[in-house]
């Protein structure tokens, strides 16, 4: 593996270091405290340790999609204190990930290599590893920001948002080679490949790609923000921390624990894109 250069590699350990630093200190002031707290799953663990838990989750495990995350959902009533631990955590965040994507784009081969060095840095990795069968460093689950309340909340609403997806404008071209690139000699292959050929070069395709549900927490504020504003939506995958100096929990609905199986929203009538996949093999589809 090729080894990112020295100076970039010593600002990458510094701000994991600072990370797990910050992280660290928020879970001691959080056991200190012991604030008023709803879990979506409390499960057996007291909620000092599903904190913990929650705040130190920044690996894979043994078969884990790279592209998925554990979400810990739940409400945490804070005072200035534990928020000011909550924002140097978010602020430790951003500095680990802004020297990641330096790393990336300076020295992109290397990547994987700082990561490999990064998991020997903190002084419980190699136990973890071993004990718990995890991997590697989850990049994602490592900068993903600990959500902060804007001011006091009076209610919260929970809802699993299950229509996201991303959508990427191809040609069709770019559609050809991508399914060669599979099995050209593959009968379903050539199918696709025909139905390319009966259109036009120059129509544009749509390559959709589902997301995964969210978890949408809808805030009503006890007052009128400095913009007017009195509610807000956040999608939410880790303990939300909402201002409380008197330590109490806003009323909250609580959603069901699993997202629905189906879609439940209606189609939109503006859809612009063909209800009917085009090229099954590459998620594409055509624009209406």
């Amino acid at each position: 593996m090729n080894a990112p250069p020295y100076h970039l590699m010593q600002q990458l350990e510094r701000s994991f270091d600072a990370l797990m630093q910050a992280l660290e200190a928020l879970a001691e002031r959080y056991e200190q405290q012991s604030p008023p707290t709803w879990q979506l799953l409390p499960g057996d663990a007291a909620p000092s340790q599903w904190m913990r838990t929650a705040l130190l989750d920044v690996w894979h495990q043994d078969g884990q999609d790279g592209r998925e995350t554990r979400n810990y959902l739940g409400i945490v009533a804070a005072d200035e204190t534990l928020l000011d631990a909550v924002r140097n955590v978010n602020e430790a965040k951003d500095a680990f990930h802004a020297n990641l994507q330096t790393i990336k784009h300076t020295a992109p081969k290397s990547l994987s290599d700082a990561k490999a060095q990064l998991t020997r840095r903190h002084p419980d990795v190699q136990g973890v590893l071993n004990k718990e069968g995890l991997a590697r460093l989850h990049l994602k689950q490592c900068w993903r920001h600990l959500p902060i309340a804007d001011a006091d909340v009076a209610k919260v609403r929970f809802a699993w948002y299950q229509s996201g997806r991303s959508i990427k404008r191809i040609t069709v071209s770019e559609a050809e080679q991508k399914l060669l690139q599979l099995d050209s000699e593959a009968p379903h292959i050539r199918v696709q490949l025909r139905r390319l050929a009966d259109i036009p070069s120059s129509e544009p395709l749509a390559q959709v790609q589902p997301q995964a549900p969210l978890m949408r927490a809808n805030l009503f504020f006890s007052h009128p923000l400095a913009d007017g504003h009195t509610r807000r939506a956040l999608n939410v995958a880790m303990p939300l921390f909402v201002p409380s100096a008197q330590g109490i929990l806003p009323d909250i609905k609580a959603p069901s624990a699993q997202p629905h199986a189906t879609r439940t929203r209606a189609v939109r009538r503006d859809e612009k894109i063909e209800p009917d996949v085009f090229l099954p093999s590459l998620r594409v589809f055509r624009y209406r």
